[in-house]
């Protein structure tokens, strides 16, 4: 059994540091491959891992090749039979890339698992989430999920009511920590890249379970998350461009699948809540 990280960073050096340290001090007892891609960064990222972390695998782009293109520059290169997608503003906390590797290798059926994750002051980070079905969607842009929180359908996109102690299958844990096997890696590929940034961990959660695979939560795999260290530095940007992604999931994923006024609807809905998000509205 090995393992391979792959982690695609971007202008987060500091909380890159800090997450190459946590995997050195937190790391199993198997081997483990470490693949750092950087996107171009200007903040010193590359050479600090050159510098800092010699053994970890350095793949520095000479531009911003997007999250998704360079998670699939570092899928290529991994050599392990399990393979964990991470974001560099993580900690990996005592025992969770072990407890990780424990749960896939008792459960055949999994084809990914995702983490708890913790905000630094140590409250639950909310990580887990429906697929964005068409009465899901129309539930959280009309604010019906805000009203009826703990309801498990109108607040079903977000869910608001999950318990983050259980173990329980679902269907699209964050990307932050995205654990899976090389089998269902060689079987659906990696990430689609016309996802550059935003909804390629959703596409790709959406085609592992069409495959017949089983994704999880599991909260006895805990991390540190700081949350937002790429993405944060390009609003209002990102949430055009999350919206865009949406949009093209949808077409991807549902055109051929739903009624042609129900489709269209639903991209209607898309476009009016990216119109509501750039005007301040929750």
């Amino acid at each position: 059994m090995s393992l391979s990280i792959c982690i695609v960073n971007w202008n987060t050096r500091d909380l890159l540091r800090a997450c190459l340290r946590s995997i050195e001090s937190y790391a199993p007892p198997v081997p483990v491959q470490v693949i750092v891609v950087d996107n171009a960064s200007s903040d010193g990222s590359a050479e600090m891992v050159r510098d800092e972390f010699p053994r970890m695998m350095l793949i520095a782009n000479q531009e911003n090749k997007s999250y998704a293109a360079g998670n699939n520059q570092a899928i290529a290169a991994a050599t392990g039979d399990y393979i964990l997608l991470l974001n560099p503003d993580t900690e990996v906390h005592p025992n969770s890339l072990e407890n990780a590797l424990r749960f896939m290798e008792s459960h055949p059926e999994a084809g990914a698992i995702g983490a708890l994750q913790k905000f630094p002051d140590g409250r639950i980070q909310p990580s887990v989430r429906a697929f964005p079905y068409p009465a899901l969607l129309f539930f959280e842009i009309t604010g019906l999920a805000k009203l009826f929180p703990r309801h498990k359908t109108l607040a079903g996109y977000r869910m608001s009511w999950f318990q983050y102690d259980r173990l329980l299958p679902v269907d699209q844990p964050m990307g932050t920590f995205l654990m899976t096997r090389r089998a269902v890696i060689e079987q659906v590929g990696g990430m689609d890249e016309q996802f550059p940034l935003f909804f390629n961990d959703v596409d790709w959660c959406y085609r592992v379970k069409q495959a017949g695979w089983i994704i999880y939560f599991v909260p006895e795999v805990v991390i540190l998350h700081h949350g937002g260290a790429g993405t944060s530095q390009m609003r209002p940007a990102a949430i055009k461009e999350s919206h865009r992604s949406l949009e093209i999931f949808y077409r991807k994923q549902f055109k051929k699948r739903l009624p042609q006024p129900l489709f269209s609807f639903v991209i209607g809905l898309i476009r009016i809540s990216l119109r509501l998000r750039l005007r301040g509205h929750p």
